[in-house]
């Protein structure tokens, strides 16, 4: 297989929850580079049906060209995971397999252009889709001190976010921030002597912040979870099949406690059986050749296979 520029987390962990059978509709929510999407195809006898969805048109163009290598029908989706039962429906399929891997390409974190890594310098863009929507440096250019605090608090759970908001809106009077580097930097400032015995790089948390509200991720997420919640009620006419398999990765708690909540909240309506009482995650082995596993939580959801 073509080097795909990324690591597939928990992979084995995910073709062994979901396995795939001949004939099944495996749905790949967030396809990326397409590396969990071929290994599910791998894993499955023959003529799978595999669906794409990805906000990124050149990473879904990809993973399409990889999935269809390995001899698989491909139905590719521009557009956010949250539309996924209605596009379903709209095609009139029903999903076997449920994948949602919650975390990014890593060639959108590596290329400095996207605006998602304070590891080198590049426009403050932080886009899945670069062609819709605002970008970061209109963001924080466009929100109040309040608003940015907010923002920083509740969606990177920043202790320091007043502090940060505050250095943000005094450094913007002085010229817009358009670059990666210049916040990471303001944000460094903010901590002050902190800085030098923070755990975690002090701009980590803001930046996930910004990332997190440019691109609605939490918004989606609900979406998808009340969506799978209303197609384990209404199989006969939803985008869920009866027995079908969902996993998601997450990674970080914002997006776990979520997806904790809904899964704990299927089996307790006896709608579902969960597959994973406790999530998943990287063993030492993994994390030593991908560190980007580190934070990975992967929980996963069956739905019972016939109404009750």
């Amino acid at each position: 297989m073509t080097d795909v520029g990324h690591i597939p987390v928990l992979s084995k962990e995910v073709v062994e929850l979901l396995k795939p059978r001949a004939n099944d509709v495996i749905v790949d929510l967030t396809a990326g580079r397409g590396s969990h999407a071929v290994q599910l195809a791998n894993s499955a006898d023959n003529d799978i049906t595999m669906i794409l969805f990805d906000l990124d048109l050149a990473n879904l163009e990809f993973a399409t060209a990889q999935v269809e290598a390995q001899g698989v029908s491909v139905i590719p989706i521009h557009s956010n995971f949250a539309t996924a039962a209605a596009n379903l429906k709209k095609l009139g399929i029903k999903a076997d397999c449920v994948l949602a891997d919650l975390g990014f390409a890593s060639n959108q974190m590596d290329n400095p252009s996207r605006g998602l890594s304070f590891s080198g310098d590049g426009p403050l863009d932080m886009r899945l889709d670069t062609q819709e929507g605002g970008t970061a440096a209109e963001l924080i250019q466009s929100a109040d001190e309040k608003e940015l605090a907010d923002i920083i608090f509740q969606l990177g759970e920043e202790p320091y976010a007043r502090r940060i908001a505050r250095k943000i809106v005094q450094e913007r009077q002085k010229e817009p921030i358009l670059g990666t580097a210049r916040l990471a930097q303001i944000v460094r400032d903010a901590y002050g002597p902190r800085a030098r015995t923070s755990r975690l790089n002090p701009a980590t948390r803001t930046f996930m912040a910004l990332r997190i509200a440019v691109n609605g991720e939490l918004a989606a997420l609900d979406a998808l979870l009340t969506d799978v919640k209303t197609g384990s009620r209404t199989v006969d006419d939803g985008w869920l099949s009866l027995g079908a398999r969902l996993a998601v990765i997450s990674f970080h708690s914002l997006e776990d406690r979520r997806v904790k909540q809904s899964f704990v909240g299927l089996e307790k309506s006896g709608l579902a059986t969960r597959l994973t009482r406790k999530p998943l995650r990287a063993t030492e082995e993994e994390i030593a050749s991908n560190p980007r596993s580190r934070p990975a939580k992967l929980r996963a959801v069956q739905l019972l296979s016939e109404v009750v």
